[in-house]
């Protein structure tokens, strides 16, 4: 194995102006922070956040947590084959276990992870120790390192927070799409004073907040930045889209010649765009959009929320 500095990001990711009417109009500046390409496979915030957690593991085996679609568990397979690690992913829905593997799963276990399949009871509640001690033996990973859902916590957020670093002067209000709040916490507190992030929920529920901000507690003691969650923009939920959604990212893609992955960047793009049609940004207001993503074969319109 050859260490985390083997996988050779390309730090700080590009960043650059688009034009585009529907900011223009209104004196707005659009801006495209290419965290999507950082790594060819440790894509955008997985980099970041999965980084720190692999040096933490000190070469022990990974194991971590998603949902069918999770671009998480993805990541985490990836990066144990470019390392040598050995990685486990807990999968939700114990209804998986019996049917092929979708192409994300399939994914995984093409670059050597083991799936193991709980219920979705159980999986909700893999926060409480002796649950997760449970997960753990009946997936032979007991002496792995644990990575949480999404990858975040206090290791992922001090990552994350070179993410706003690389902004400073460079933008008013930083936008990301956010899962489970670890980007959204490092960022806002890598960004220098006068700027803003905006974090754009996937998921339905109203329960980032607190999870954000506890984060930041665990990373840097107390909040930290100043820092906002619009949870219009969810679509219904994790791993679920619309067709509206489908045709604004289509029509981005055409306009910018930015591929636009769905299920995060598309609804943090269609808030911004909806927030300047309401004039939620003064004029001369500079905006940057975190790409945290680029697609992937997409779930089918009914996937169950997590």
């Amino acid at each position: 194995m050859t260490g985390p500095n083997s996988l050779r990001p390309r730090l700080p990711s590009p960043l650059h102006e688009v034009r585009d009417g529907r900011f223009e109009r209104r004196g707005l500046r659009l801006l495209l922070k290419r965290d999507d390409l950082i790594h060819p496979e440790l894509i955008g915030n997985k980099w970041r956040k999965l980084v720190p957690n692999i040096a933490a593991a000190q070469g022990r085996a990974l194991v971590t947590f998603g949902g069918a679609y999770s671009n998480h568990l993805r990541a985490t397979a990836a990066a144990g084959r470019l390392l040598g690690l050995p990685t486990t992913g807990v999968v939700r829905g114990q209804e998986l276990a019996d049917r092929p593997l979708n192409p994300s799963l399939a994914r995984c276990a093409a670059d050597g992870m083991r799936l193991h399949f709980i219920d979705r009871s159980t999986y909700r509640r893999k926060g409480e120790p002796e649950t997760l001690a449970a997960i753990l033996r009946a997936a032979g990973a007991e002496e792995a390192y644990v990575v949480p859902e999404g990858g975040s916590n206090a290791e992922a957020v001090r990552g994350c927070r070179a993410l706003g670093e690389e902004l400073r002067g460079h933008a008013d209000v930083v936008a990301v799409a956010c899962g489970t709040g670890g980007t959204l916490a490092g960022l806002a507190a890598g960004l220098a004073a006068g700027q803003r992030a905006l974090g754009i929920p996937v998921l339905k529920g109203g329960f980032l907040e607190a999870d954000v901000q506890a984060l930041q507690e665990r990373a840097f003691g107390a909040r930290s930045g100043a820092w906002a969650l619009d949870d219009r923009f969810h679509c219904g939920g994790y791993a679920r889209t619309t067709p509206a959604l489908d045709v604004f990212a289509q029509d981005f893609e055409q306009r910018h010649a930015l591929p636009v992955e769905r299920l995060y960047v598309a609804k943090m793009l269609y808030g911004l765009v909806t927030l300047a049609e309401e004039d939620a940004f003064a004029r001369g207001t500079t905006i940057a959009a975190v790409v945290t993503g680029r697609p992937f074969p997409e779930p089918p319109a009914a996937a169950p929320e997590p």
